[in-house]
């Protein structure tokens, strides 16, 4: 059971406070920029000009001329600006840094976790939620601060006003009981109209990296028309979902403006009339024209809080399915975000840069795929330092399962995995280079040089380059590519063959000069010629230990213990010719099951 299942769902105001608690003088400095700003600054203007104008008159409390009321009003309009500006600033740096703080959370949780469970969705699914929502939730949590300035903005205008008028101070602010009203009605479809339109815009972005990584079988299929058809009904989900949502949103902050207006009406026309009888004069009549900008603001301010907040619990809602098996203030959780100086230079923390291998083991490792009996069950081996072992069986025996939960990409349920002797921990942190490296059966290459995709940001020279190219039977391929080693090979390495692919993951892998090499059936994809040319340069590492999932018999022969599973149990563990004589499984998997 996961985390998510035992607490409950991440809240708006929870995840509200731990922002703060993460960047509180920032916070606060906003807090205080914008109550200056509406609390001091505007009602500071608007009583400069109420003023102004009973001085036209001689009605003003201070016996000031127009001109020093109008300098007076030009030096707090300047002033007024600046602080406009550093509130600006101030606003951006609080939304990029903690919308960067929320994704490198997320993306570090992510990174931690197996790899079967790493995603609960989409890759797309996972791009939007960190594009969209997690801006969204830094952009609400600032915002809202508006709301908070001009609130306290109009209580300070409504004791102003009421002080002038209470009758008309109390029809300026009746329509914010509508705006109120009208929020609590339309909140739930605030929310569900939110919610589609992000789900829809992750469909998209996965299904276009699903047609990059399947370029060659939509090919092969001749299914161009089909897909590009699938493409257009995803856009076309996309365009009305954002359509409704941006319309619905639209429509609201209309109303809110009409019912503002409504009130506007109704102040200047017994504002007017209180002017003809005198009770009003023409400063308290600027006054309250004055005010009524802000509010119209207000007003409308409410109505946008409500609806916000709505949209800001679908983004945390959507962020929290990502942080699956997480605390639930791994979101908000304090982490440097390098907005501004130098990045951190990347090191390389892995626990055995001193310690080679002289002995791997793994007792009792016992793995099930969630709801399914499939998997492995009380697995044992030994591998000693610049042996040859392979792992063999039928198809869904378990091989590749086996391989993954010794390297930590997924969770034993039970076992141990020890080092030289020494229990490993966790093997998810543990099982990288220089103490492990590792192909897949289908490596993941990115849309960079041929170059990049086998240092991927490794400071390595031209010829330990030229050494791991060779190594992996490559070099022969380079002519072939417009570039050579500089060739962009597109997404997922759309414009190698799969041969090259592999290839390239395995000069990948021999570059960072392990000490154990893990290879999930490397040579599927080569040619009989290219895979024994790779396999006799591997061979002629003396000092590399070898962990390989294969049914070749060449590399059978070679072996120097083979293991069989047999429905994710090892049935048997020996070299080839004692198997053969005595092993049923190891013969069925020679004669049937083996290729040369």
């Amino acid at each position: 059971m996961t985390q998510n299942a035992e607490r409950p769902p991440l809240s708006v105001a929870g995840t509200w406070v731990g922002l703060v608690r993460c960047f509180p003088g920032l916070y606060s400095l906003t807090a205080a920029l914008r109550i200056i700003v509406f609390v001091g600054i505007f009602q500071v203007v608007g009583l400069v000009i109420r003023f102004f104008f009973d001085s036209l008159t001689g009605s003003a409390p201070l016996a000031w001329g127009p001109n020093a009321w109008a300098a007076l009003l030009l030096a707090v309009a300047v002033l007024r600006n600046c602080l406009i500006f550093t509130d600006m600033y101030v606003f951006f740096r609080w939304t990029f840094s903690t919308a960067a703080t929320m994704r490198k959370n997320l993306l570090e949780h992510i990174l931690s976790m197996p790899g079967a469970r790493s995603l609960p969705s989409s890759t797309g699914e996972a791009i939007s939620r960190f594009r969209e929502d997690a801006e969204e939730v830094g952009n609400y949590t600032v915002w809202a601060l508006f709301l908070l300035a001009t609130g306290t903005f109009g209580v300070v205008a409504l004791f102003t006003m009421a002080s002038i008028n209470l009758r008309v101070t109390a029809f300026a602010f009746l329509p914010m009981l509508l705006v109120v009203a009208v929020a609590n009605v339309t909140r739930l479809r605030v929310q569900q109209y939110r919610e589609a339109s992000r789900t829809s815009a992750g469909n998209v972005t996965g299904f276009i990296g699903e047609m990059f990584e399947n370029v060659q079988g939509v090919q092969v299929a001749a299914a161009e028309e089909s897909v590009l058809a699938h493409f257009e009904e995803l856009n076309e989900s996309r365009r009305k979902n954002a359509l409704r949502d941006r319309l619905f949103n639209e429509i609201l902050d209309s109303t809110y403006n009409h019912f503002a207006s409504i009130g506007l009406g109704l102040i200047l026309l017994l504002a007017g009339a209180g002017l003809q009888e005198g009770s009003f004069t023409i400063g308290d009549f600027s006054l309250f024209a004055y005010y009524l900008e802000f509010a119209i603001v207000m007003i409308s301010t409410v109505g946008v809080f409500v609806a916000r907040w709505k949209q800001a619990g679908v983004s945390i809602g959507r962020m929290d399915r990502l942080l699956r098996g997480a605390p639930a203030a791994a979101l908000v959780r304090k982490t440097p975000i390098y907005l501004s100086g130098a990045l951190p230079s990347a090191h390389n923390a892995s626990p055995a840069e001193a310690d080679p291998l002289q002995a791997f083991s793994a007792s009792g490792l016992t793995y099930r795929f969630p709801g399914s009996e499939k998997g492995i069950v009380d697995v044992d081996l030994r591998l000693g330092r610049g042996s040859f072992t392979v792992v063999t069986g039928r198809i869904g025996a378990g091989k590749s399962t086996l391989l993954r939960v010794l390297l930590g990409l997924l969770p034993a349920e039970s076992g141990e995995i020890h080092w030289n002797g020494r229990l490993v921990d966790e093997p998810a942190t543990f099982f990288v280079p220089p103490v492990s490296a590792y192909i897949s059966q289908t490596p993941s290459l990115f849309s960079e040089s041929l170059r990049e995709n086998i240092l991927l940001g490794l400071d390595a020279n031209d010829a330990m380059l030229a050494q791991a190219v060779r190594a992996a039977a490559l070099e022969p391929d380079l002519a072939q590519l417009e570039n050579g080693l500089e060739t962009v090979v597109g997404p997922r390495g759309v414009k190698l063959s799969g041969g090259q692919r592999q290839r390239a993951a395995a000069a990948r892998m021999f570059i960072r000069q392990a000490e154990l090499l893990v290879c999930d059936d490397l040579s599927s994809a080569l040619d009989v010629e290219t895979e024994q040319l790779l396999w006799e340069r591997l061979f002629a590492r003396r000092d590399a230990t070898y962990l390989v999932v294969s049914h070749r018999r060449p590399l059978l022969r070679r072996a120097d213990q083979i293991i069989i599973l047999k429905s994710g149990r090892v049935e048997d563990v020996g070299r080839l010719d004692p198997l053969l004589e005595r092993c049923a499984e190891m013969n069925s998997l020679w004669e049937g099951h083996i290729s040369e």
